[in-house]
């Protein structure tokens, strides 16, 4: 690999357009990257946009792992979420100790990581580490992985281990990617490239010192490694792949409007109304939703170079628009598919790709509607700490009725009394 320090993630993406789009065709049919391509963007470091320079990594800032995700996906979804996962999941790699970090990974550093943070299989604590086995599904980038990192539920003698909320205690086991089997299971209707199969591990011995938990302290210091704020980072890399499929959606549309007509109209699309009011309101989309999420994420990443001490409202915000812009841009390439009319349905095209792979990349959970109630959630919350602080009383606050029912005085912060409207009389 060459030295991180020289290497623009978003200007080695514009070098790789080409070779993506020669390999098209064989991301779809063998519904994983082509090794050519997976060793170029591994070159480019687009498989570990966030992992930390203290460990050899790029610790690239994520506006500019936004842009780079976002242009991969304009040429190819699949590529894009290939990008996107493995960057999300090395970022765990700065929970390890610089140390043993560098001595696992090398140097200059390699990691191409896959793996779940679904704890669909277990880890029986022994002495010295853990034993693993089980099967962990959607890792997605196993083909070309050459570490795994998959989160288990933790047993010991007893049975499976539970914290003080009564929730099963789990860990994250870094893991190489020879101990597993691949299962060919990824057959899907879009992201066929990013071959999500399932991975199958007999039996591992995991040392200790190879494991870390999702929300505890990282090893690494900088503000990317706060665990507070290490989701949202991770998952705007998923509304900048979803972004950038619209974007190439977008694109594609206007070089179908510019060269067809209709079964019933030689005039070329570009030269009708209902083409330009939907190319005009699609454009509004997809600017107005990479607006907002760029400035909650820049908004969030000040705050934690700055150490905000609660950077709750901030993470809320990120988390509105993360998933606000992937539910906006399935509906983007739902307008323009639609528009396309039968000049979209062929697989010539690439608008029936971004059709399959925006539907696809939509179901992810960071673009799930249950995200909108979390944030709405928490959004009450911070509004009644906000009265809290007004009235300065702690507030025993009843739900259903909106009301803090020890503090009366705080009714005029909850429901304001306004005047009366203007009238003729």
């Amino acid at each position: 690999m060459t030295n991180t320090e020289s290497k623009n993630p978003a200007v080695e993406e514009a070098a790789l357009a080409p070779q993506i789009r020669a390999d098209k065709y064989d991301i779809q049919s063998q519904s994983t990257l082509p090794d050519s391509l997976a060793s170029a963007m591994v070159e480019a470091n687009l498989f570990q946009l966030f992992v930390p320079k203290a460990i050899g990594g790029p610790q690239t800032d994520p506006i500019t792992a936004f842009r780079a995700v976002e242009e991969l996906s304009k040429v190819d979804g699949s590529v894009g979420w290939c990008s996107f996962v493995a960057s999300a999941i090395s970022i765990y790699s700065a929970w390890l100790p610089p140390d043993l970090a560098r001595d696992l990974f090398g140097q200059p550093i390699e990691i191409r990581a896959a793996g779940s943070f679904r704890p669909t299989a277990d880890a029986k604590r022994v002495n010295g580490g853990y034993q693993i086995g089980g099967r962990w599904n959607y890792v997605s980038g196993s083909d070309h992985a050459n570490w795994l990192i998959l989160n288990c539920n933790i047993l010991d003698d007893s049975g499976r281990v539970f914290d003080a909320q009564g929730n099963p205690v789990t860990r994250m086991m870094i893991v190489p990617r020879s101990a597993a089997f691949i299962e060919k299971t990824w057959s899907t209707l879009g992201m066929r490239g990013t071959g999500s199969n399932d991975v199958v591990i007999k039996e591992q011995f995991v040392p200790e010192e190879h494991t870390c938990m999702l929300y505890e302290p990282a090893a690494t210091e900088g503000p990317y490694y706060n665990p507070r704020l290490v989701t949202a980072i991770s998952w705007s890399l998923a509304s900048a792949m979803a972004l950038g499929i619209a974007r190439g959606a977008m694109n594609d549309f206007v070089r179908i409007a510019t060269s067809s007509g209709s079964t019933t109209s030689t005039t070329l699309m570009r030269n009708r109304a209902p083409t330009q009011t939907t190319v005009g309101e699609v454009e509004a989309i997809i600017s107005a939703s990479r607006a907002y999420v760029l400035n909650t994420v820049e908004t969030m990443w000040k705050g934690a170079c700055r150490r905000d001490s609660d950077p709750g409202p901030q993470i809320l915000q990120s988390r509105l628009a993360i998933t606000h812009a992937i539910r906006e841009s399935v509906r983007a390439v739902d307008m323009l598919f639609n528009a396309a009319g039968t000049n979209g349905i062929h697989d010539s095209n690439d608008l029936e790709l971004c059709f399959r792979d925006i539907h696809t990349a939509g179901q992810h959970i960071a673009g799930l509607h249950s995200n909108f109630e979390y944030a709405g959630r928490l959004t009450e919350a911070f509004l009644v700490g906000n009265v809290a602080l007004r009235t300065g009383q702690t507030l025993e606050w009843d739900g259903e009725t909106m009301t803090a029912t020890n503090c009366p005085e705080a009714e005029r912060f909850v429901h304001p009394v306004y005047r009366k409207g203007w009238s003729l009389d």
